[in-house]
Formats: structure tokens, C-alpha cells, sequence
């Protein structure tokens, strides 16, 4: 740093105040230290910057996995918005209940970050206390933390729009599929289970427990024995709405297999619309899924800095109704 300086011709302290981003440096003396540490390759470390102001300059990101679509996107949203805003990311996947356990018993994101996204994660009220114990902020991505700073969509109203358009087209027998969670992972099923229930409620259509169901290993041979256990009804289903898109892939690929003609015979509707959703002609509600990651980090650099209100604030983006082929009026009685 004291090279820096001498090269710059200022003093150390400015150099310092310079690499941190501090606002008290012109902007004639900020290139001319920027310039002299590049000439010098010189960069402060985050380790050495975070002694003086106490901040670690990295945002940590609690998520289940990195292969679902939807988290990939979140986290592709977030990783330029902290990158622009001079902050480094840390991601810890935690995958299954093992790792959950080693996660929350060590709590290794503790002094590693100024923040931890907790994103699409069903926290045990044990487990929301031990991240409370880290000290930092939480801020919750794609679910609503009631008190907590949180960015989300309204799960429970988009699915009821949904269930809703299906209704419209003349269906009176909808079948939900959701995925079967053992490890405590499930977000999202239980809200969209309760809009599309209302939706049932709202147009006078029974429950019917049949038609609600859990798959397990619905990315192996589950999604065909559903198939199979609802087309074999006494009066099966005519429309089938997915939890996710990446569930209704395997459902249409299941139909396909039992040659049940999509939507002639059955309609299929899913939720997120993903990248694929447009290709394959899926009916979906649209959830903005890069844009929630982006959103996530504004309120996170709002926590950090402590803005009035940033603290309780929860943000509601929109979800909208995407109607494609999979989706059409039911057969005709008898045909």
C-alpha cells in the first residue's frame, strides 16, 4: 500500500480509503490510485479491508441444490447485481438431510459474509434460530418470512389464476401433482396446493382426495405409476396441473409413453416457465425468476446499509398466466 501511495503521490490513508470505494476521495485522485495499483498489481485484501470496516464484502446464499432451473436462474440474476455492487458471492448447496444437519450444527457462513439469502428453503423454527445466532441479516428469496426482509411471489394466488384457467376451459376434474419430499426441502407445493384448492372452491368443485397427489421418484419410474393410477380412475382426470415445470417435462413424457394424447385426452399445466416451456409447448404461470435473484440483492445492499424499513420490507413480483398448446377444453362425453 505504501508503494501505491508513493507512486500516486498520496498517503497511505487515501489509498486505503480509495480501495475501500469510500465516497470521500475525488474522483481525479480515485483514478490515479487505481491506476498506480494497477501498474503495481496491487488489490486489498477483503481479509485486511474487513478489520477496519468490520464487513467481509461477501453475500452468502443458503439454497437446496444447484440443478433445479428455477434456483440456477435466481442465482444467475444474483451473482452480476453483487459483482456490480463490489461484492463477492458464497454459495453453500446443502442437498440432503445430512448435509442440512452439518450445515446448521457448524454454521460455517458465521464471520464469512455480511448477509445470508436463505432461498426456497423450509426452515424448522430450531434451524431459523440457529441462523439467528449467526448475527448478520436474513433475507428471504422466493419465500415470505413474516417480520423478515423477504422477496417472493404470491405462490397460493398464481396457482389459483391457474387452476382457474383450466376451470374456464370447461375441466371439472383436476388432478395436482407435487413432488413427495422426505427431506424437509419442500417451498412452494403447500401454497400452490392451497390456491388451486380455493380456485376448486370458488366454481363449487369437490375435493376429491384421488385426484391430489404425491410422487416419489417422479424423475425415475414414479411419474408412470401416477400416470398410470390417475388415467385408471373411475372417472379420471382431464386436466393435470404440475407443481413445476420440470415436473410437467416428466408428466408429459409419462402421457407420451401410455399414449395419451396431450391435450386431446388430458391437458397438462405447470409453474415457472421455464427456459424449455416454450419449446415443448407448455401451458404455465410465469414466475420471474432471474429478476428475483436481482431483486434479492437490492434488498440485501438495503439491509447492509441499514436504509429505513429494509429490515420488515417484503417484495411481491408478478406471476403471469402463459397459455401454450398442453392446455385446451376437455373431450367431448363419450368420445
Amino acid at each position: 500500500m505504501a508503494d501505491v501511495a508513493h507512486r500516486a503521490g498520496v498517503s497511505v490513508s487515501t489509498v486505503s480509503r480509495t480501495l475501500r470505494g469510500l465516497s470521500t476521495v475525488s474522483d481525479t485522485t480515485r483514478a490515479r490510485v487505481e491506476a498506480a495499483a494497477r501498474e503495481l498489481s496491487f488489490a486489498i485484501t477483503r481479509s485486511a479491508s474487513s478489520l477496519v470496516t468490520g464487513r467481509t464484502g461477501r453475500v452468502a446464499v443458503l439454497m437446496p441444490n444447484l440443478a433445479s432451473w428455477f434456483l440456477s436462474s435466481a442465482l444467475s440474476g444474483m451473482a452480476p447485481a453483487l459483482r456490480e455492487a463490489g461484492l463477492d458471492l458464497l454459495v453453500y448447496s446443502v442437498t440432503d438431510v445430512h448435509e442440512r444437519a452439518d450445515f446448521f450444527d457448524r454454521l460455517p457462513a458465521r464471520r464469512n459474509a455480511d448477509a445470508l439469502l436463505v432461498v426456497s428453503f423450509a426452515l424448522t423454527p430450531a434451524e431459523r434460530a440457529r441462523l439467528d445466532d449467526l448475527g448478520m441479516p436474513l433475507i428471504f428469496v422466493s419465500q415470505h418470512a413474516p417480520g423478515r426482509p423477504s422477496v417472493y411471489v404470491d405462490d397460493e394466488d398464481a396457482a389459483l389464476r391457474g387452476t382457474r384457467h383450466l376451470i374456464n376451459l370447461g375441466h371439472r376434474r383436476i388432478a395436482f401433482l407435487q413432488t413427495f419430499d422426505e427431506t424437509g426441502f419442500a417451498w412452494s407445493s403447500k401454497n400452490r396446493l392451497a390456491g388451486h384448492l380455493r380456485a376448486l372452491d370458488d366454481a363449487g368443485l369437490e375435493h376429491d382426495p384421488s385426484l391430489v397427489m404425491s410422487v416419489p421418484d417422479w424423475k425415475g419410474g414414479g411419474m408412470a405409476t401416477a400416470v398410470g393410477r390417475l388415467m385408471s380412475l373411475q372417472d379420471p382426470p382431464t386436466a393435470l396441473f404440475a407443481e413445476t415445470d420440470d415436473f410437467a417435462f416428466r408428466l408429459l413424457a409419462a402421457l407420451r409413453a401410455a399414449n395419451v394424447p396431450v391435450p386431446a385426452q388430458v391437458s397438462v399445466m405447470g409453474f415457472d416457465d421455464h427456459v424449455m416451456a416454450e419449446v415443448l409447448g407448455l401451458t404455465t404461470l410465469a414466475q420471474p425468476a432471474v429478476e428475483l435473484g436481482r431483486t434479492a440483492v437490492r434488498l440485501t445492499r438495503s439491509v447492509i446499509e441499514n436504509s429505513d424499513g429494509a429490515q420488515e420490507r417484503h417484495i411481491v413480483l408478478p406471476t403471469e398466466l402463459v397459455p401454450r398448446g398442453s392446455t385446451g377444453p376437455p373431450p367431448a362425453a363419450g368420445s
